[in-house]
């Protein structure tokens, strides 16, 4: 079979490998969609463990299941989670699913024309795509899942005025379940393209960043933001996220710049207002469960955020739309297509 080996966002090589073939316990799906997630082409997070084949947002058919596999058979559309918490270790049993320390087994990257899904991911990763959602939608169920978990960390809900700091695939996300809370989303990116998106996405207030977006937001708005999500890594975004929340909001950082890069914080004016900050990284299995919740009841609608769809061999092209950011939101790779 094929897949991409990822060396750096420069060098993506597709090479043959044997097919794997399944244990007792294992079952083969056969990739239909995976899209490129942005963190796939964060070099600094990525080649640690290079080279590698990457690929976690994921739709697929199952292919063959082993003999002692009765939960799904051949021809089942899945989605399958990139890694599942063990739900019983300190971390799971209070909510912080992402940091179980007894995570083992991992998805095998997607961009691939097959995967070999572990036991672990069969029994508790795995789940059945209901039939109103596509394999390409079912590209979007971790990303959701992983802004419904931030937005519910930051307790956004109803009224709150929530400012989303870069549009890219997630922070229009953000824009769309901040919509569904009735909230008064405020949108805000240095590129008119993704400022066009979320307009036509409903975004009540859209701001351009390449000046200063605190004095835009109190004029449009009337105050600084309840809440500020980060969906961007660059500095100078990050130098005026801390202007533009209001006193007792909170800071949400949805994404962090490289580790060479240096964050100052006003902390001793954040005392006085007594500001949140906090992070968030990945999701657990109830966000995961929320989020397909979403989409199968048509509450969050993701087609029009797919820009581009290729096959594996256009993967290249893919991960260049993504790291250059200016005329994409979506992309996906289609293993087993060979239309470009």
């Amino acid at each position: 079979m094929k897949v991409a080996y990822w060396y750096n966002n420069q060098d993506i090589r597709i090479e043959e490998i044997p097919t794997p073939v399944p244990g007792p316990k294992e079952m083969l799906v056969r990739v239909i969609s995976c899209g490129i997630c942005g963190s796939d082409v964060v070099e600094w997070y990525r080649l640690p463990r290079a080279p590698l084949v990457q690929g976690h947002e994921i739709g697929a058919e199952v292919a063959i299941v082993g003999n002692l596999v009765k939960k799904y058979k051949p021809g089942d559309r899945v989605f399958i989670a990139p890694k599942v918490p063990c739900g019983k270790c300190f971390y799971c049993r209070n909510g912080h699913y992402p940091q179980c320390t007894e995570v083992g087994k991992r998805l095998p990257g997607g961009f691939a024309e097959y995967i070999l899904v572990p036991e672990v991911l069969v029994e508790t990763g795995t789940c059945l795509l209901p039939h109103n959602i596509t394999c390409d939608q079912s590209t979007f169920i971790e990303p959701l899942a992983c802004v419904v978990r931030a937005q519910r960390l930051a307790n956004i809900g109803k009224g709150t005025s929530v400012l989303i700091m870069g549009c890219g695939m997630s922070g229009l996300l953000h824009v769309k379940l901040a919509q569904t809370k009735g909230c008064k989303v405020i949108a805000a990116d240095v590129n008119k393209t993704k400022l066009d998106f979320a307009a036509q996405m409903g975004a009540d207030i859209i701001i351009d960043a390449a000046n200063s977006v605190a004095q835009k937001l109190i004029a449009e708005n009337g105050k600084k933001a309840d809440a500020v999500l980060l969906c961007t890594a660059a500095v100078p975004a990050i130098d005026q996220v801390w202007d533009c929340v209001d006193k007792g909001g909170t800071i949400v950082l949805f994404t962090v710049p490289g580790p060479d890069k240096k964050v100052v914080v006003p902390v001793n004016d954040f005392w006085m207002k007594e500001i949140t900050i906090l992070t968030s990284y990945y999701c657990g299995p109830p966000d995961i469960a929320e989020a397909l919740k979403l989409m199968e009841s048509g509450s969050i609608k993701v087609d029009d955020l797919i820009t581009h769809r290729l096959p594996l061999a256009g993967i290249a092209r893919g991960f260049q739309l993504v790291s250059d950011g200016r005329k994409s939101i979506k992309v996906i790779i289609k293993p087993n297509e060979n239309t470009p």
